[in-house]
């Protein structure tokens, strides 16, 4: 009798413990399953840099070789005047001279010749004026004709234009008392010297004494290979970059383009045309030029820093509509610059996401 007692507290215990887990299950069986599935919001996105897809004719980058010669509109070669010995020679190749500067001296016989001429083209002239003076007044008093007059007047006139002549003969050859002076008609860099002290110089030469270039404007010369031709057009913009400058970079534009080859190398001659600021490119200097040349071709192109790169492939992140994305692979044709020109994958009009686009392709990815 007693064990019932027992025996009863055991099976209730046993039916709360049974109630309890079917509970439980059931409250499990009632619990959605959790969403993990990434989800962009509308206000995320639009927190987003967006670009859309531009269409444009390609461009492409040529890279070629050149060098650095004188502007030859700015620059003056100097011939002698006259035949001398070259006395003091003030001026070394490359040294910056100034408009009207003393290059050199000659002492020269011919300059005695023009000042001779020049004094006595003075005087004739002081003579036949006189003579003149006095032909006038004696017409007028009667005693002396019409003739005498007009010949008088005639030799005046001769007088003054032959000291006309010598004074510029003088004005051009410039001398002084060390002899004829060789005087720099710009301002500007020598750059060619052909003289030195105590050398024979004749007029009649055909080499000249000096060359002075101003260098604030320059060319490079460039070769442009036969394949490369027709990327090229006279006003395409270049960047030239120079050995001794490596960090810096100059503008410019191609000024001429030759209409024939070389026959010797088969390349196409071309000259750039660009600003020196402080003269720091020279003549003969090495140069690298990078061309952005305009190509027949249409292709939607995109900022080069919006794509992202994984495996081996490029991607976009493709704005579907609102709060709604997807990744793109995309084919690239070819980057010039910050420009990445699509072949397949993008069309114009097309709005991807151009910053933390990396944040969005891995979160969407899996």
């Amino acid at each position: 009798m007693t064990t019932y007692p027992y025996l009863k507290i055991t099976t209730i215990a046993a039916a709360f413990i049974a109630a309890a887990v079917v509970l439980q299950s059931c409250h499990h069986a009632e619990t959605p399953e959790k969403d993990s599935k990434f989800r962009v919001t509308d206000s995320f996105l639009s927190s987003l840099l967006v670009d859309t897809v531009q269409a444009a004719s390609a461009l492409s980058q040529i890279t070629l070789t050149g060098n650095i010669a004188p502007d030859e509109t700015k620059m003056v070669k100097i011939f002698p005047m006259v035949s001398g010995v070259a006395g003091i020679v003030k001026v070394q190749l490359g040294d910056v001279v100034q408009r009207g500067q003393t290059l050199a001296t000659l002492r020269s016989p011919e300059m005695a010749g023009y000042t001779k001429d020049y004094i006595s083209s003075a005087a004739d002239v002081r003579n036949t004026r006189r003579i003149l003076e006095s032909t006038q007044d004696m017409y007028k008093g009667g005693l002396a004709s019409q003739k005498d007059l007009e010949q008088a007047q005639s030799d005046y006139q001769k007088a003054v234009a032959e000291s006309k002549r010598a004074g510029a003969v003088i004005s051009i050859n410039k001398s002084n008392e060390n002899g004829y002076q060789v005087k720099a008609p710009i301002p500007g860099f020598l750059v060619e010297k052909n003289l030195t002290s105590n050398t024979q110089v004749r007029a009649d030469n055909s080499q000249n004494l000096f060359t002075i270039a101003d260098l604030s404007t320059v060319y490079v010369l460039v070769n442009v290979y036969e394949s490369d031709i027709s990327k090229i057009q006279t006003g395409d913009p270049v960047k030239i970059t120079a050995l001794s400058y490596p960090n810096k970079v100059f503008a410019g534009k191609i000024d001429k383009i030759d209409n024939m080859l070389d026959p010797d190398n088969k390349v196409m001659h071309a000259r750039i045309k660009i600003n020196n600021p402080g003269n720091l490119l020279k003549p003969g200097m090495f140069a690298n030029i990078l061309i952005k040349a305009k190509s027949a071709e249409e292709l939607p192109f995109i900022d080069r820093n919006a794509l992202v790169f994984d495996n081996d492939k490029n991607y976009a992140v493709v704005i579907d509509g609102k709060a709604k994305v997807h990744i793109q692979p995309v084919k690239v044709a070819k980057t010039v610059e910050d420009r990445a020109y699509i072949s397949s994958g993008l069309k114009p009009g097309d709005k991807i996401v151009a910053s933390r686009q990396v944040y969005l392709y891995e979160s969407l990815k899996d």
